[in-house]
């Protein structure tokens, strides 16, 4: 299975070999260019430019993922792509390669849903997942709980209603002069600061429910930045207070979550479940509450190819595959997939 994926302002390809018992091991090669520097000039991404960088560099990045399997076109027995959601320009140039490749070859090709992927990344590693799970998916545009029955059967717990946790970040490092991507700067940045210095509220957790807001968090940081003295020290400890107030408040939702559901294990995926600290004090409450963490490895956190391959791959074992029409879906409602049976 040939995995694209295009959906924003990365360009992932990757190459699986479908194994029931062990799909980590199947995976062949993947490859990644991501377009940060492209976008930086603008603190945020251009989806124009984007789309037009996705046409220059997504067939020099699936030959040379062939390459590092030792395949040729002709043996690949399927193409994924990304479908959505996404943004509409990027997500067609991906779609309408993989179609096109798809066809000129006679294979299926099967349009993934790019929030599926993420949920599904941590089955490439050695110690898998089994459903029922719930999962933590947050991205710069998604924090989501989502409790997982079966590969298709998802019910959303919790969604985002104003800015994603991702999004929070990026927001909130360019307010505080951060360098573009902002989100992995202030948490590089948060390292430093002092414990206690500043606090923030954890957005919605004095109330029933599994929704996500961070406005809020993001209108305090900007008002405990300009009444401060904006020292280097200053920002570190801002930063940190902000990176607390986060992953305190999706720790309290994963706990909600899994107690509403009985599901002992909790996938986290997406590109803020790179985040150090989240990652440490999830596994940490695990211990303590009695469930397990799955994280997928750093490199496919953020967007990738690898797992729109895996998620493909599962589909169409299943017998599902799109027909011969390029269609893409910029908003597209997890709830609304079939079930992969």
């Amino acid at each position: 299975m040939l995995g694209i994926e295009t959906s924003c302002d990365e360009t992932g390809v990757a190459l699986l070999r479908w194994e029931q018992d062990a799909p980590g091991n199947g995976l062949l090669s993947h490859t990644l260019y991501s377009q940060i520097k492209l976008h930086a000039e603008y603190g945020g991404v251009v989806p124009e430019l984007a789309s037009r960088d996705h046409v220059r560099k997504l067939l020099p990045l699936v030959r040379e993922a062939l390459g590092q399997a030792g395949l040729a076109p002709a043996d690949l027995g399927g193409v994924a792509y990304t479908a959505g959601p996404g943004l509409v320009g990027a997500l067609l140039v991906g779609a309408s390669a993989a179609r096109a490749m798809a066809w000129a070859l006679g294979v299926p090709a099967i349009g993934v849903h790019h929030m599926e992927g993420h949920l599904l990344a941590p089955l490439l590693e050695e110690d898998p997942p089994e459903p029922p799970f719930v999962a933590l998916l947050v991205s710069g545009g998604h924090s989501m709980l989502v409790e997982v029955k079966g590969i298709g059967d998802y019910k959303i717990l919790g969604d985002t209603l104003d800015d994603a946790a991702g999004e929070a970040f990026d927001k909130t490092a360019k307010l505080m002069g951060l360098p573009y991507p902002g989100g992995p700067a202030l948490a590089k940045l948060a390292e430093q600061g002092r414990p206690g210095t500043f606090r923030f509220s954890r957005p919605m957790t004095d109330r029933p429910g599994l929704d996500f807001s961070f406005s809020g968090l993001k209108t305090q940081v900007l008002l405990a930045w300009q009444q401060s003295d904006q020292s280097e020290q200053t920002r570190a400890d801002i930063a940190r207070a902000f990176e607390e107030a986060i992953v305190d408040t999706m720790i309290i939702k994963c706990r909600r979550a899994l107690q509403a559901s009985g599901a002992k294990r909790l996938v986290i995926a997406g590109g803020v479940g790179a985040n150090k600290r989240l990652r440490t004090e999830l596994a940490a409450a695990g211990e303590k509450d009695g469930f397990k963490a799955y994280f997928p490895r750093l490199a496919f956190c953020t967007d990738n190819g690898a797992m729109i391959a895996l998620a493909g791959a599962i589909r169409l074992a299943h017998g599902q595959h799109q027909d011969e029409s390029v269609q893409v879906f910029p908003r597209w409602d997890l709830e609304t997939l079939p079930p992969a049976v």
